[in-house]
């Protein structure tokens, strides 16, 4: 048996292999019961091979290891011996660390896929509150209105595409601050973070102030070139309905600013609470100002209205307890400008081509007629509802994925690992929202409407419905993933080219009389098109989760740090 003393008063190293194996930047145990005076323990039960011993008293304490041979067995006594072999000396900054740090917990990316599935769950959870708070107000809108008068519900049509989809336009800026947030933390640069919300809080009120004014002045206009000659009847309430929700667009751009920087903080807790407080407030609004006082859409308007304003404030308030003041608005600088171009301006071709295919569909279904407007209301109301749900795994990707594709501790067969988590959460959510949402307008369709004419429109297009709507969640997954690799060329371009392909398909079923079962199943096309494009590009050789080319990822080769 060979004997060895460690302490930690030189700085000369062992010469055996086994103790160049012990690394001081790994694992602390920093327990005096396993230093106490039983004459031996077998330390095999550490569940890494890179271990340091400390004891507390470490200034006077001595610590006999012996090696039995081949099976690299430790044994600890606390006897002194006359002779020692130095093991390290640890600096006065490294020693105040040991201090404090204990055995270190496994992070998301260490746990198995079953424990790493909970803990994204744990996430994403909360985070819905961030998708689906938008989509829910309109979602009350609808069924609050749709008891009422029919023609109320299809001027929801283009309302809520100018309110919501125009909205959606803007969706680059929420992006862009998740990512930028979550990229400079993996620095621990809180100085860098506030200045980057600051910035962007002024791109958003500025972004805000301006979708207000052309809303006042040019929101008939844009409403009037929508809905064509054949819906004049419903302009006026529509208008009325996109005048009210504008006068929230600062308080809206703001509050995304403020919850996605929550995100990329994986903070998803605060918009849970400003969720459950919004859509208590919108809910409440509608019932009072449409049931009881009977204002109609223009009850339903105000009450979204106030309620996205109240969940921007309290988004506000949760960012700025987080040690970040979120009342703070700073002008950008050149350089800043630029930064938050070159990130932005991909994401928004890429918003601008969702939004579009989807104003498409809503266009062709207005020239099919009333009844048929006031079916897809309904149809695509619930869709998004639906689709929401599969955002926060795209926010999980844009959150934890930046430290993997290229942070400090970059590993890649970590990220493929997370990765494949998402995808397998997205392919069980999206079956299970499938099923949900068809059946909605399948068994309960007096929830919105009691008309059987755009009852029985709802039933000709519940298979195209399911379709688009189980493989979403993937397609979040995959492309939240491209987005926190900042693979933004291809998802820009990808994204144009199926907003491309799917707006020829759309106008040919729709010049040919399928109606609107053909318009879905246009969007079935335009979904899975999604899926497949980023897949092969996720999976190939060259891609942002294989690639070993470690310059592509670096943060100062990177287009926005």
């Amino acid at each position: 048996m060979q004997v060895k003393t460690l302490t930690h008063h030189f700085v000369s190293p062992p010469p055996d292999p086994i103790f160049r194996q012990l690394s001081l930047s790994s694992i602390s145990i920093n327990k005096p019961k396993l230093f106490c005076h039983a004459p031996s323990f077998d330390c095999s039960f550490f569940p890494s091979k890179q271990c340091v011993f400390k004891p507390k008293n470490h200034h006077s304490r001595f610590v006999t290891a012996c090696i039995n041979g081949p099976s690299q067995e430790l044994e600890f006594s606390s006897e002194n011996e006359s002779k020692s072999t130095p093991l390290s000396l640890l600096s006065e900054e490294e020693e105040e660390e040991e201090e404090v740090v204990e055995v270190k917990i496994e992070d998301l990316a260490n746990q198995s896929v079953w424990n790493q599935m909970k803990e994204i769950l744990m996430f994403t959870g909360p985070a819905t509150a961030l998708w689906i708070c938008g989509p829910l107000m309109s979602l009350i809108d609808t069924a609050v209105i749709g008891q009422g008068s029919s023609i109320e519900l299809a001027a929801l049509g283009p309302g809520t595409v100018f309110c919501d989809n125009m909205s959606y336009i803007f969706m680059f800026l929420s992006i862009a601050t998740s990512n930028m947030v979550a990229t400079s933390l993996t620095r621990q640069d809180k100085n860098e973070v506030q200045h980057q919300i600051s910035i962007l809080l002024f791109v958003g009120l500025v972004c805000g102030i301006l979708m207000l004014l052309f809303t006042k002045f040019f929101g008939l206009w844009a409403l009037t070139a929508f809905t064509g000659a054949k819906n004049v009847h419903i302009l006026p309430a529509a208008n009325t309905y996109v005048q009210i929700r504008g006068l929230a667009w600062p308080a809206v751009l703001i509050g995304w600013v403020t919850q996605s920087a929550s995100l990329g903080m994986k903070d998803s807790w605060g918009p849970l609470k400003a969720l459950a407080v919004a859509s208590a407030v919108n809910g409440i609004g509608d019932i009072v100002l449409c049931r009881f006082f009977n204002y109609g859409i223009a009850g339903a308007a105000w009450a979204t209205m106030v309620s996205q304003v109240v969940a921007a404030y309290m988004m506000i308030d949760t960012l700025s307890k987080k040690g970040y003041n979120a009342f703070t608005v700073s002008v950008p600088s050149p350089n800043d400008l630029l930064e938050i171009f070159e990130i932005a301006a991909p994401l928004f071709v890429m918003m601008i081509a969702k939004v579009a295919f989807y104003t498409l569909i809503i266009y062709c279904a207005t020239s099919m007629g009333t009844i048929t407007l006031a079916a897809h209301q309904v149809l695509i109301q619930t869709f998004m509802m639906c689709t929401v749900w599969g955002e926060p795994l795209s926010q999980t990707a844009q959150s934890f994925m930046p430290e993997f594709l290229y942070g400090v501790n970059r590993n890649l067969a970590k990220a493929r690992m997370l990765l494949k988590s998402l995808v397998i959460i997205g392919a069980i959510l999206g079956l299970l929202l499938g099923v949900v949402g068809t059946s909605v307008p399948w068994l309960f369709p007096n929830i919105f409407t009691p008309d059987q004419a755009i009852i029985q429109e709802m039933h000709q297009v519940l298979v195209p419905f399911f379709t688009a709507l189980a493989v979403t969640p993937c397609i979040l997954s995959l492309e939240g993933t491209l987005l926190a690799g900042r693979d933004l060329k291809f998802i820009s371009l990808s994204m144009s080219g199926c907003f491309t392909l799917g707006a020829l398909v759309l106008l040919l079923v729709s010049s040919r009389g399928y109606g609107l079962p053909g318009c879905w199943y246009a969007l079935v096309g335009f979904q899975w098109a999604r899926f497949f494009l980023a897949l092969q590009r996720l999976l190939s050789p060259a891609g942002i989760l294989f690639s070993e080319n470690i310059s592509q990822h670096k943060l100062d080769n990177l287009p926005a740090a």
